[in-house]
């Protein structure tokens, strides 16, 4: 993108005020950058007039895959629906601030309902049997045995549900999902990954905060 005119820097400058007092975990020269990043991503300058419709399912995906190492479908799937909140099928620049706020920086209660909402494959408040046997399958690395695999997934589903399911309806809610992680954390990525590693917050980070400050 050509270096950013005196009017789009303005235009950056006042939507990171709007927006660094409705979101979490970024203050205003964060909430700037981020919106530099996004503009870079996306390929274009800010729009003064009219709305720029935003990263696409594809962009995204390749964001996703390329910046946090992510490889599983499904679940990047997910984590496209649950950054795009009004169900467009683009993430807007201010779905992504939000969302990057707890995908990078989330507590652990919000990373809990952001990641039951990537398991909640078709938004019904419960992970039924079928949507974790997708999203196992899915994300397993299968090993080529003469076994049926599907039978392993299975089996492993009965498991989660064992552990998880608390209230025993045949399914975990968010409540059930909350209980199993508190007890034990690592069952937040129970279904797959759909939060970045440590090392990949720190890279993209240092990528887009620390340069973007050195820049001002």
């Amino acid at each position: 993108m050509a270096e950013m005119s005196a009017m789009n820097r303005k235009l950056i400058q006042s939507l990171a005020e709007t927006i660094s007092k409705q979101v979490e975990h970024f203050n205003k020269t964060e909430v700037e950058c981020l919106i530099r990043e996004f503009y870079l991503l996306l390929g274009e300058p800010p729009a003064v007039h009219g709305r720029t419709a935003g990263l696409d399912r594809g962009k995204f995906r390749s964001i996703l895959h390329n910046i946090f190492g992510m490889t599983d479908d499904m679940n990047m799937d997910g984590v496209f629906r649950v950054f795009d909140k009004d169900n467009d099928s683009f993430v807007g620049m201010k779905e992504w601030i939000v969302g990057l706020s707890v995908f990078l920086r989330g507590t652990l209660d919000e990373k809990i309902k952001y990641c039951f909402d990537v398991y909640d494959l078709n938004s019904d408040n419960g992970v039924s049997r079928e949507e974790m046997f997708h999203l196992l399958k899915n994300s397993l690395i299968r090993q080529p045995t003469e076994e049926d695999p599907d039978e392993g997934i299975k089996d492993l589903v009965e498991i989660m549900l064992k552990k998880m399911d608390i209230d025993h309806d045949g399914k975990i809610s968010l409540s059930d999902f909350e209980k199993a992680v508190r007890e034990e954390n690592l069952l937040l990525e129970a279904f797959g990954t759909c939060l970045p590693d440590t090392k990949s917050i720190e890279t993209f980070e240092e990528h887009v905060f620390k340069e973007k400050l050195l820049e001002q």
